[in-house]
């Protein structure tokens, strides 16, 4: 245990030899930080969550000697000493060796806060090409970090296996409450099918020399860019998740960047480091390892809801942070690194365009509406009401052939150039499904087809309600239900791998999760 009057000594001012004029006590899930103007004093906290362990005065010890060694590789004048403190013989406690050694701290050079790279990001102060500079630091450290031996061993596939599993046990008890079941779920069954998938990747990876003595915390609140780029306060506790795969390093900070808003610098980094590093098999790991830190990330924010260290206030917040992280490793795990072209099918009032909107979120894909298009290329807006009879005016057939086949055309633009594209529209003509699937084909992407259905009493309460609805730019309604039922053709040319039904007479988010579980699977990119 740590003595009780610890961070009482240490928030005074006299404690210290240089007597500072202010102290400022932060505090993280494992540590407790003194801010005494020009330096920095951190003290371990006494607690184990499995991953690592501070629980012994011995282990913590130890504990800040590796981390003194291990952040002198990034950062090495900011790093200066593991200093004991003691009880005098007055029972007072003091820096140094005076008596019995209680506790440790490990001795810092202070670093600018305005200078990290949060701040800057947040100042706007630090412009995308920027990322360039830290690529080539972060890549230059790869290249001499330490492998081989017990690194590969430790570093390989059956740890990235054990990491996944860990987690996933150690988030059971904030399920329901940080996470969702849904998520979790959904999230768990992401990593197993990736790793059983992409385990000759993984296995190849370790032969190549890419599972290096790394960071393993990189992210924007560790690096200062200040006459030069420092990067500290890396992971000394568990060797197990220090030893990695540099993609997933990369992987950490481009996450990091994203969390906090900043996904064109996240693509700039990736970009730089892939050039510098020669190492061109990161961008197949990438998103895997983006979903593994962000849930990480999540799981240790979480922790803090149960600390009881800190006010009720401070447990809120971690909770919302918590749920963030866990937010963004869903949407990960539903990306898919290959562009696709998925078209929505089915009849008016299904709910297409609300399973279209859901699936974009996810999986990052552009929508093209099929009601909104044929009305831009009209001249139209996109609210004006023309409740033609069926197949007349602006749904005359000639009108419709042109509508579908300009929002190919723009499909096809926005997939060779990576994007994957959903198109909201009712495909209730076989040879237009046809043309989509050719069009994919051409554009070197996946295709899908997600057919939506549902009972008629549903579609009909669903009808009567967007009636009322004056942006709604669909013309849908009632009126004309059953004259384009009776002419849907139905969906028999595709096999089992391109074509999936869903009914969506149930919750959206279940809906979207079946969709999005059938894509990945297919997609061979689980």
């Amino acid at each position: 245990m740590m003595h009780l009057g610890l961070i009482q000594a240490m928030s005074r001012p006299d404690f210290y030899p240089h007597h500072p004029k202010n102290i400022e006590v932060l505090q993280t899930h494992i540590s407790f930080i003194f801010l005494a103007d020009q330096y920095v004093y951190k003290v371990k906290k006494a607690v184990d969550f499995g991953f690592l362990d501070f629980t012994t005065l011995q282990k913590r010890e130890f504990y800040c000697r590796e981390e003194l060694r291990l952040n002198r590789r990034l950062a090495p004048e900011a790093y200066i000493d593991v200093l004991p403190i003691s009880l005098n013989t007055q029972g007072h406690l003091v820096l140094g060796k005076a008596g019995q050694v209680v506790e440790y701290a490990v001795l810092m050079k202070r670093l600018p806060r305005d200078k990290m790279l949060k701040n800057l990001l947040a100042s706007g102060q630090f412009a995308e090409d920027a990322m360039d500079s830290i690529a080539q630091k972060v890549a230059a450290f790869h290249r001499e970090a330490e492998t081989g031996g017990r690194i590969d061993e430790i570093g390989g596939y059956q740890t990235v296996c054990f990491n996944h599993e860990e987690n996933f046990e150690q988030t059971l008890p904030y399920v329901g409450f940080t996470i969702t079941l849904r998520q979790f779920l959904f999230i768990c069954d992401y990593a197993r099918q990736f790793l059983s998938f992409h385990e000759d990747l993984f296995r190849q990876r370790v032969k190549n020399h890419k599972i290096r003595d790394c960071h393993g915390d990189l992210h924007i609140e560790h690096i200062v860019v200040d006459n030069g780029i420092t990067i500290f306060d890396c992971i000394e506790f568990n060797e197990r998740l220090r030893y990695g795969d540099v993609a997933a390093e990369v992987a950490f900070l481009a996450m990091d960047l994203d969390f906090n808003t900043y996904p064109n610098h996240a693509a700039k980094f990736i970009s730089s480091y892939i050039q510098y590093a020669a190492d061109p098999d990161v961008t197949r790991l990438l998103n895997f390892y983006k979903c593994y830190y962000a849930y990480v990330r999540g799981k240790v924010t979480g922790f803090r809801t149960r600390d009881k260290s800190i006010p009720d206030l401070k447990h809120r917040e971690a909770a919302i942070t918590a749920a963030h992280y866990f937010d963004l490793a869903y949407g990960y795990a539903a990306r898919i690194e290959k562009p696709a072209l998925i078209i929505m099918s089915g009849l008016m009032g299904t709910g297409k365009s609300l399973l279209a909107r859901k699936l974009s979120t996810k999986l990052g894909a552009a929508i093209i509406r099929m009601d909104a298009l044929r009305k831009e290329m009209l001249g139209i807006a996109p609210t004006d009401k023309h409740l033609e009879a069926f197949g007349n005016g602006i749904y005359a057939d000639d009108i419709s052939r042109k509508t579908y086949g300009e929002a190919l055309k723009r499909a096809v633009s926005l997939l060779k150039s990576g994007v994957s594209i959903i198109i909201d529209a009712s495909f209730k003509k076989q040879l237009e499904r046809f043309k989509a699937a050719n069009a994919a084909k051409a554009a070197g992407a996946d295709f899908f087809v997600i057919e939506c259905r549902c009972p008629d009493r549903i579609i009909e309460k669903r009808l009567r309600a967007r009636a009322g609805n004056l942006r709604e730019p669909s013309d849908g309604r009632l009126g004309i239900f059953l004259e384009q039922k009776n002419d849907y053709e139905s969906i028999t040319e595709f096999p089992p791998d391109m074509h999936i039904v869903i009914n969506t007479d149930s919750d959206p988010e279940d809906s979207r999760d079946e969709a999005l579980r059938f894509i990945r699977r297919i997609a061979k990119n689980a």
